[in-house]
């Protein structure tokens, strides 16, 4: 999926991503999830949908939603019914996590289709298995929200992740930026200054008194709370 604005173009206009085909059997789902990233942009017009919808029939699509019980439509406006709301959620959970991995573990920069794809095979089990490798990310690639799941609510730090703050590493430890969750967008600035980006490799030169990050042949000093916010995995 790509998440379908023009049915997946919340995501697939100028300067976003191209999106996938859509096999006969997976309209349903596009839809859900169109609607979904939608609503996220504020907006969830009946008539909007089906300018932006780019599969065949559908209109035609968006009634048998409704007769389904996925949706309810009301002065032309679409509500996510709670089976609906339930499958839709799914869905964008699995899409964003399968573009975090396809970026975060094998660096491939707007996978989309590969994602679209994958997305369609996850099962519960693997998806929570896959968000746990990947540290619980709060956002895809291109910062829209991931929905969490139970593992995310469980998380205690039994298992070891993939990819955690680097505040849990080691001095000595090497590791490679994945994503930076900033607490406000100058932090972000300020970071990137540094040269603190994802694909960035540090290593931890201290904790105390303050943290201390080598990056090539300087040194950073930083907040912990910064450390808390720059996800890592080691190398």
């Amino acid at each position: 999926m790509q998440e379908r604005h023009k049915l997946r173009s919340a995501e697939g206009q100028a300067g976003h991503p191209a999106r996938c085909v859509i096999p006969e059997i997976e309209k349903e789902d596009e839809l859900l999830e169109m609607i979904w990233t939608l609503r996220e942009e504020g907006s969830l017009g009946r008539d909007q949908i089906i300018e932006n919808s780019e599969i065949e029939g559908g209109e035609e699509a968006l009634t048998g939603l409704t007769e389904n019980g996925w949706i309810s439509i009301v002065d032309q406006e679409v509500e996510l019914l709670p089976k609906g709301e339930k499958r839709a959620r799914e869905l964008i959970r699995r899409h964003r996590l399968s573009l975090r991995l396809f970026h975060d573990l094998f660096s491939v920069e707007g996978a989309e289709a590969e994602a679209c794809k994958f997305e369609h095979i996850l099962s519960p089990e693997v998806t929570d298995s896959v968000c746990s490798l990947l540290g619980h990310p709060p956002n895809s690639p291109d910062g829209k929200p991931i929905p969490r799941g139970d593992c995310c609510a469980m998380f205690k730090q039994e298992m070891k992740p993939l990819v955690g703050p680097l505040s849990d590493l080691l001095p000595g430890e090497n590791s490679k930026i994945v994503f930076i969750t900033p607490g406000s967008h100058s932090r972000l600035d300020r970071l990137s200054a540094m040269g603190l980006v994802p694909g960035s490799l540090v290593k931890l030169h201290q904790k105390k008194p303050t943290y201390v990050i080598q990056l090539g042949e300087t040194m950073v000093a930083v907040d912990k709370d910064i450390t808390k916010e720059i996800f890592v995995k080691k190398v």
